[in-house]
Parts: structure tokens; sequence; C-alpha cells
């Protein structure tokens, strides 16, 4: 293989009349930007779609032609500087969310948002599916509010599969390269103008990573790459695959994710107050901000512990224990053995910071675990997801009521801009004005969505289904040509899907548990339901299996065959290799969005909410995000959340409430129209619930904000005040939390009595007394609740509530009398049990592991 002697780089020559064009190009805030996507289509709008949209690559090839005819032509030159200027406003405007509410407040605050994958564009193949996308809206809307926020990430050769079929439907994997000189990202470069780099300690060697930026409106995004000549063979792969290789990979790939991120951000002179672990993967960034305070501040482990956790955000995207990256002890040994005695702990005590409350001796370390311990905050990503979190996690407070598990909830939100088509953006800014752009969050501005004429509302949503079975009929004439298909079949392409018809649309990742399969479950019955003759249906399905996901690809190649069968191949499509610009078409043209998961197996999703933003209708269990967005007047619920201990047959009894839902009240709704060609009134008033109500809930804009207030602010003010004056309120809490563990034990309840007897009345004052032996502790270091409701029928008390208790020093040493009192709002059979937890003024909440105490 021909190596070169020297290598430099080339970038578009462009008059300087045209270079707008290149400082639009290297700022994705084109793409939420309607009239930038636009202009690069009108320079080459060929060239617009072979390059899967990346408007530096068109620069880079465009012939000379092109760029002298958009130099004489005036209009274009008009609309150049018109999209320039607006992008200028944007990103110079100090009017922003936060510098309103929160900058003066925070003016040094500095947010560190690290993912496994960022999903901005489809030309920036650096995402897998909808925590990648997740990742991208959060950045878009961080953006627009001007966030003080910077995003961390890694530099994929090969980012994610591209997906193909072979003839009988098996999902086929190509890895086409990235890259990255001729796509929306810079190096960055040091003083004299090398490429700025940074290393990590592997076992035997340091791995050095350069360091690319990529523009995402007002926040950059900083991708680590390994891929140099400085690094060995092996290590250059570490940032080869998104997802790729094995256990081995995984944690090479989170060490530089974690370790090297949190460095790359502190070379760069920016070194975050806040850092947001999105998902587990990121982990060891924790320990990195623990060292970092060890070698910088010279604390102990404990007192750096206190400090960096203080700054640190984590957020849980799996309600499965499956999706937790989880490694062997042995190879954390490998990987960390000399980094976690640069922390001064011992094995034990680290393995710790990743297991379980009692650890069984061959538990694997897990980062969700680490991520937990070392956070300010923990949450899930819907209200149903935080409480399955809570459930799932409740081994690390094993003494805390699951309800009472120090884990929150944030709801996934959508960008809308990037998800909304230019044709209802239109409509929505002729009746509802620019504040749907501006604060999409503003529920206020949405009520206006009844101002749409129906028929123009009607007939723009019939447009985006006509250009969906366009787009799906070239995407399969296509695929069938790649794969062999005979002319006729090709030729048969252009008769799938009808315009007219009611359009479902299914498409995710093919994980079993989603049961892409359950509309097949009787494919008699479901042709019924496509073949009526007078309520047609047609579904678009597509999505991939992960490569090493062979149950999935087994779904993929069962579905492909349903496509095949006479009955359904007209009314079913499954189209290949799923990405953000068919995800657009698909969410923006479907009438109906189908999501079949297992109760409590999908954390959120987004997909849907994409889809009710353009006005479409969401057909789903009762499941993540959907548990909250639904309502009868905006969609459908398949059960209401039932958890079967026999999955098939939940399968049977759901499969069948699908059925009846598709026959006798999607479909009919759809096609009840007071005559021919008038428009389905009552269909459309479910559209306008479904804008009115789900688009501004549901908007990334009130995620970011909620993020920013409930975890952010408070992580933001901890640390600094943990922090200050040399850290002394950081190794002041150490000090007293060393002092607590050690006189935790010496806790005893002597005495408990109460006004409690049979025959109470609702609404009475029950006085309770307790005399305490806390030893070498005080009142100060300790809380004392009385924890009171109802009994279940097991014994245990249901839903409890709490009373705080006061104590006072009694005439003996070490014990203190409290008392509280509690009121009982119901009949019934009610029970009380006291607990001690521990009390300071700067923890960010009571419930430690290991540090309760129950009344016996």
């Amino acid at each position: 293989m021909l190596r070169p002697h020297h290598t430099f780089t080339v970038v578009p020559s462009l008059p300087e009349e045209l270079n707008p064009l290149r400082e639009l190009a290297f700022n994705l805030w084109w793409t939420w930007n309607p009239d930038a996507i636009a202009l690069f289509r009108r320079l080459d709008d060929e060239l617009w779609e072979s390059t899967r949209h990346n408007p530096v690559l068109i620069l880079g090839t465009i012939r000379q032609s092109k760029i002298e005819q958009a130099l004489d032509d005036d209009a274009f030159l008009a609309h150049m500087r018109r999209v320039h200027q607006a992008f200028e406003a944007y990103v110079q405007s100090q009017e922003t969310w936060f510098d309103h509410t929160y900058a003066p407040e925070f003016p040094d605050m500095r947010i560190g948002y690290f993912s496994m994958e960022f999903g901005i564009t489809e030309g920036l193949p650096i995402y897998s599916g909808g925590l990648g996308v997740l990742s991208g809206d959060h950045l878009k809307s961080a953006s627009d509010l001007g966030l003080p926020l910077v995003g961390v990430g890694l530099a994929y050769q090969r980012g994610y599969c591209r997906q193909y079929l072979n003839a009988d439907g098996w999902q086929q994997e190509s890895y086409p390269i990235n890259d990255f000189y001729n796509m929306p990202m810079q190096m960055m470069r040091d003083d004299e103008g090398q490429p700025l780099t940074i290393g990590v300690a592997y076992p035997g060697r340091e791995v050095r990573a350069r360091l690319w930026r990529i523009q995402v409106g007002r926040v950059p995004l900083y991708l680590l790459d390994a891929n140099i000549p400085e690094n060995r063979p092996e290590d250059r792969q570490i940032t080869s695959q998104l997802y790729g290789g094995d256990n081995d990979m995984r944690i090479r790939q989170e060490l530089l994710l974690g370790v090297g991120g949190l460095r790359a951000l502190q070379a760069l002179g920016a070194p975050p107050s806040v850092c947001h672990m999105n998902e587990g993967h990121s982990a060891f960034l924790a320990l990195e901000r623990i060292h970092l305070l060890m070698e910088g501040e010279g604390l102990s482990y404990a007192e750096a512990a206190e400090v960096a956790r203080a700054g640190n955000v984590f957020t849980t995207h799996t309600p499965v224990a499956a999706g937790i990256d989880l490694f062997p002890t042995g190879m954390m040994d490998h990987y960390l053995g000399e980094y976690y005695r640069r922390l001064g702990l011992s094995r034990d005590a680290f393995m710790r910071l990743g297991q379980s409350h009692n650890p069984s001796p061959d538990e694997s370390f897990a980062m969700a675990v680490l991520a937990i311990r070392l956070a300010n905050a923990t949450n899930g990503v819907s209200r149903l997801h935080g409480q399955v979190a809570r459930e799932m996690w409740h081994d690390l407070w094993p003494q805390t009521p699951a309800e009472e598990v120090p884990i929150t909830s944030i709801t996934n939100g959508i960008h809308p801009r990037s998800f909304i088509s230019q044709d209802m953006a239109a409509v929505y800014s002729r009746y509802l004005g620019p504040r749907w752009v501006e604060r999409p969050e503003d529920r206020r501005v949405w009520q206006l969505v009844d101002r749409i004429p129906d028929e123009e509302l009607w007939r723009t949503h019939e447009r985006r289904r006509e250009r969906l079975v366009a787009v799906a009929r070239a995407r399969l004439r296509e695929q069938l040509a790649r794969h062999g298909g005979t002319p006729q079949e090709i030729g048969e392409a252009d008769d799938v899907l009808d315009p007219e018809v009611l359009t479902i649309g299914f498409a995710r990742r093919f994980a079993t548990y989603k049961r892409a399969l359950l509309l097949f479950t009787d494919p008699e019955r479901l042709s019924r339901i496509l073949n009526d003759p007078e309520r047609p249906v047609q579904i678009l399905f597509a999505g991939k299996a992960h490569p090493n996901d062979n149950p999935g690809k087994e779904f993929i190649r069962q579905l492909v065959h349903y496509t095949r069968r006479e009955e359904l191949r007209p009314r079913i499509v499954f189209l290949e290799d799923y990405d953000l610009e068919l995800a657009r078409y698909m969410v923006q043209g479907v009438d109906v969005w189908l999501n079949t998961p297992r109760s409590r197996m999908e954390a959120s999703g987004t997909s849907g909410m994409k889809v009710a933003a353009n006005g479409g209708l969401n057909l789903s269990t009762f499941d993540g995000w959907w548990c909250e967005g639904y309502a009868p007047d905006r969609g459908w619920s398949i059960g209401h959340g039932e958890v079967y201990a026999d999955e098939a047959y939940g399968d049977r009894i759901e499969a069948e409430a699908l059925y009846d839902l598709l026959a006798k009240d999607v479909a009919p709704l759809f096609y009840d129209r007071a005559s021919r060609g008038a428009v389905p009134r009552n269909w459309i008033a479910h559209m306008k619930s479904a804008i009115r109500e789900i688009t501004p809930r549901f908007s990334a804009h009130r995620m970011v904000q909620e993020y920013c207030e409930e975890l952010y602010l408070p992580a933001e003010a901890r640390y600094r005040h943990l922090a200050a004056d040399d850290c002394a309120h950081g190794r002041a809490l150490a000090q007293w939390m060393q002092h607590l563990r050690s006189h935790w034990g010496g806790i005893r309840f002597e005495s408990i009595e109460s006004d409690a007897h049979d025959g109470l009345t609702v609404e009475t004052d029950i006085g309770v007394r307790a005399n305490i032996h806390l030893g070498a502790l005080t009142p100060d270091d300790v809380t004392v609740e009385i924890s009171f409701g109802t009994i279940r029928p097991d014994g245990t008390i249901n839903r409890s509530e709490s009373a705080a208790m006061e104590g006072k020093a009694t005439e003996r040493e070490g014990v203190y009398a409290y008392e509280g009192t509690i009121r009982c709002g119901q009949s019934g059979l009610h029970g009380y049990s006291l607990r001690i937890l521990p009390r300071h003024e700067d923890l960010s909440h009571p419930y430690i592991p290991g540090l309760v105490i129950w009344s016996p």
C-alpha cells in the first residue's frame, strides 16, 4: 500500500464575494434553517443530494461553471446575503433565554455535554439512532437558548453501519469511510499551527487523540480522533467505528471519551464546571475530575470526590439491565489499575464504585452505577422511565423506599425546526407568527393552531404524504436494482403505496422488544384491514438491527418476506438504510405513527413527537413518552401499560387490540368525509389537538430548560460552593462524612411511643415521641422522620408520607428526645415507622447508601 511522504490539506477555493458560503457551510446552523438549505440546493441541487447534504463537500467539488453562474446571479447573491445576515444576527445575539434569565447570576458557568454519538445531520454520520438524535437536538436547543454548553464525543472514521439486504432479506452492513477533511469539521491547532492533541494513559503506553470541532450554531462540539500516526495500529482503531468491536474495544473507547474528553476541554482552556454524562459511556470522566482536583488542589480522594460529584449530572436512557455497559473486574484492573492506585483507592474500594450494594465476588463493573455514585443528580428520560429507573437501581439504596430513590426524570423532547416540514412551517408562520420558531416550548403560541383553516391544514399534509410516497417509490426502485431485481419488479415499484390512502409509519431500531412483527400476528386479518375496499391502509417500514443482533435481523428478514406476499405487496414496503433524511420524510408524511414496544421497555422515544409536530397521530403501546402525551383526541393507546408474565400471551392480546383499533377506530375516522372530496373534519380536529398539546410540551427547548433549571444550575451552584476558598466547603463536607460514618453504627432507638390507638377519626393529630441515642453525633447531624401511611395486605406501608421530628437534649449524655405529629387523611388500617437520615447543609440529598436507620 502506497504511503505518502508528506501530507497537506486542500481547501475549497471560492471568490471573495462567495466567502459567506464557506462560513455558513461550517456551522450546522444551516441544518435547521430552511432558507440556508435552499441556498445550497440552489447552488447545485444534484450535488446537494449526491453528497448527502454536505455543503463543505459541495464547495470542494462543485464545477467552476456553477461558481461563475452564482457570481452572475443577482438573485442568488441577494439570497446568500440574506441568509448570512440572519446567521450573523443569530450567533452574535445576546438576547437569548439564558442571557435574560441566568447569565448575570452564573457568568462563569460552562456545561460539558458528553455523549457517545451525535445525530445532527445525515451528512455527518456519527450516530446510530435515538440517543444520537437526542444529543443533536440537545445541542441545537442549547444553541437557540444560549446555554454556555459544549459537546464532547468521538470522531468515528466509519461511523455507524449502512444497511442493505441480501436476496433473502437478511441485513448486511457496510461501513463507508468518513472523510473529515470534506465534512463540516475543523481540526483544532495549537499556537504553532500544529494539530492539538491530548493523551490518555493505557496499559504500557499513552494514546494520543487530535481534536476536531463542529460548530452547531452557538455551541461547539469537540470530537476526539485516535487515528493518528503517533498511535499503535490497534490504538488507531479506537475511533474506527461507533459501537464496533468487542468489550475490550468498548472500554478503550469509553476511556477516551470520558478521560480524554475532559482533558480535551482542559487543553482548550474551557474546563467545565458542570459535566453532563449522557448515558454511562462517559462515566470515567467523573474519575478524571477527581484526579484533577487531587493534583491541582492537593485534596484527598474523599475531599475531591465530594467536590467533583457536585458538578456531575447523569442521564440514564435504558430501562433494562441488558442495556448497561458492564466490564469484568479483570478488564478494569488491566485498564484502570494504575489509575485507581493514583487515586489512592484499594482495588475493592474502586470496584465498589461500579457495583451493587452487596456485590458478588464475580460481579462486573457497571458504568451506569459509576455514573450514579459520582453524580450530583441522576435522571430518567420520561416520567415512567424515572419510576422504572428508581426500581431498577433500588439495590443501590436498599433501605430507601423505591419511590424515594434519588432519581428524577426529564422527559425527552425534539428540536421542532429540524423536523417540521417546510410546507407545514409555512402554515405555522402564517397563522401562529414567528414565535413558534423563537419559543416552540410556549404553549400559548400553539393555542393559535385552531386559526388554521381545516382545508389548508389538510392539503398541506396531503402534499407531504404525496411526497413521502414518491420518495418511497424512488428508494424502492433503487433498492430493487441493487438487489438484482427484474425489470418487472423494478417497474412494479411505481405502483406500491397510494398517495391518497391512510399511511402508517413504523421506523426504529429492530430490537425484538419493539415488536416490529406484532402487526403480523394474524396475517389474514391484517390483509383484510389493508385491502378493505372502502377504507384501505398502507404501512411503510424502516429501521436497522444492531450488527450483532441476529434476532433483530431475523425480524427484518421475516418482515421482508411478508412484504412479498401477493395480498400484502402493494400495501407494505420496507425501505433500507434508515437515516435522518428518510426519518424526516416519514415523520412529515405519515398519517399515523405506530409504536409497539412491550410495556416499560421504552425509556422514552422521540419519533412520535416529530410526527405530532407535523400533524400526524400516534398509535402506540402505553409506554415511554406516550404515557404523558396520550389523550383520546390526539391518538390511540394499545392497552394501558399492562406487563404480562407470559410475553407470548401479551403479544396476542395486544395484537388483537391493535387490529381492533385499526379497523374500528383509526381507518373509520380517517375516511369519515361528508362527501367525496371533502376533508375529514374529525380527523383534522385530532391533528390540531396533537399539534397544539404535544409540540410545545415535547419540545427540546422545554427539555433543555428543565435540564438547566433542575439539574445544571443546582450542580453549578453546589460545585462552585464546594470548590470556593481552596475547596474549604468540600474539605469540610468530606471530614463531616468521615465523622458521620465513624459514629453511625452507634445510633440506636431507645424507646418509641405515640398517641395512636384503634378507633381514631380521620384528620386527628397523633403525637409520636422517641428517645434516640446519637452518641458522638448531634441533632444537627441527622434528620429524624416519621414515615406513615395505609397498610398493604403484605403488611408494608403503602405510599408513605413523612413528617419531621424535632429533637432536644435529655439528662443522659448522647440521648435526645424527639417529638413529631402525624395526621391520617383517610380511614383504614394505618401504621408508622421512624427513620434516621444524615443532615448537612452541603448535601444534595440525604439518601446515602448505608446511612439510614429504621426503627425496629
